[in-house]
């Protein structure tokens, strides 16, 4: 669709997981999606140029004044995507500039995602999602072998510790896991040959990481499939990271993570991941800043 059949809707830009204008990952936000079809909303999408950018509705159970359970879709330049975390947090935030901090509940593709803003001392917007019903399932020697071609990466340049798996808490993940952090900091992948591999298993992002204390990681994620050469800030693959430490017992059923991400790009961001003992959903934090438009 050409430029001038983009509709004229209001898109407000963010930055996720920082305070920083110039950390993070963009998100576009779009307050009141009503009318807009699936093609308008790819449309405003790939005008945005982010990562991803959020469409919300208000529920037809409340009103639109005061309601905070919203309907939310998602779009990245090329796709729809079932769940985003870093535009959750930022459509969270926004909306919280408007009806206060508190709780809200976003309707997604890949099921209900609570979502708490508060407000730190400082006045600072800090927003927690509570993840759908993560999973963890095996990948087959094959599979990590074309994925490693496709990154330029070699199989002993991966930890024994943390073997490759595919990781889900509202969308699937490749989790590979580099054993230095020189390997993580170089990548340069084929960006259609992985976006091929990519569409074929229905993954998102790979979610690669670097284990650099037992609950600190530097993680960078190829998003090739929605027409981005590398995500800053992930949200959902820190979801399914956590659920992949929890299933592999490399975090226990407490535990608190710290995620690095977005520094090899340039904008780093930091993301909180936090397991409940009782609760197999994952919550991820962060802060979100409103930025101009273009970032």
């Amino acid at each position: 669709m050409s430029t001038s059949a983009v509709p004229i809707t209001p898109v407000l830009h963010y930055a996720a997981f920082t305070t920083d204008p110039d950390g993070g990952n963009l998100a576009g936000v779009v307050l009141d999606a009503a009318g807009l079809d699936e093609a308008a909303m790819l449309a405003i999408a790939a005008e945005a140029g982010h990562p991803e950018t959020a469409f919300l509705r208000a529920h037809p159970s409340q009103p639109a004044e005061n309601g905070r359970t919203f309907a939310v879709r998602y779009f990245s330049p090329k796709m729809e995507v079932p769940f985003c975390g870093h535009a959750t947090v930022a459509s969270a935030v926004a909306l919280a500039e408007r009806i206060g901090p508190g709780d809200l509940v976003f309707e997604t593709q890949a099921g209900a995602v609570p979502v708490t803003v508060v407000a730190d001392d400082s006045g600072v917007l800090w927003a927690t999602l509570t993840s759908v019903e993560p999973y963890v399932e095996p990948v087959g020697d094959l599979d990590v072998a074309q994925a490693l071609d496709a990154l330029k990466w070699r199989l002993d340049e991966l930890d024994p510790g943390l073997p490759p798996r595919i990781a889900f808490a509202g969308s699937r993940h490749l989790v590979l896991a580099a054993a230095t952090r020189e390997r993580l900091a170089d990548l340069n992948y084929d960006f259609s040959r992985l976006a091929q591999y990519m569409t074929d298993r229905d993954l998102i992002t790979l979610q690669l990481v670097w284990r650099e204390s037992a609950d600190t990681f530097q993680v960078r994620d190829p998003f090739p499939v929605g027409g981005i050469v590398e995500d800053p800030a992930t949200g959902a693959a820190a979801a399914a990271l956590g659920a992949y430490l929890r299933e592999l017992g490399e975090a226990g059923p407490t535990a608190v993570l710290t995620l690095h991400q977005g520094v090899d790009m340039g904008r780093p961001g930091r993301l909180r991941v936090e397991l409940r003992d009782g609760d197999t959903r994952v919550r991820v934090s962060g802060a979100a800043v409103r930025v101009t438009a273009g970032g």
